[in-house]
């Protein structure tokens, strides 16, 4: 596994949970669940690209 997708992970990970701390404290929990959905998103895009390389890479092996 590329450790580059896990930090990438990770860093969304703790910018999102840091958003979503402040925006709930200040009373924000409409933003604060966007935040969260976004952060969501943003990871399961990160994930689609990294299967799209590994599905063209089984390909490439099988003569597909």
């Amino acid at each position: 596994m590329n450790t580059e997708l896990l930090l990438k992970v990770a860093g969304v990970g703790i910018l999102v949970t840091v958003a979503h701390q402040i925006l709930s404290k200040s009373g924000r929990d409409e933003q604060a669940l966007m935040v969260t959905l976004s952060g969501i998103i943003i990871v399961l895009m990160m994930l689609v690209q990294e299967l799209g390389g590994l599905f063209d890479t089984v390909k490439s092996i099988f003569d597909l």
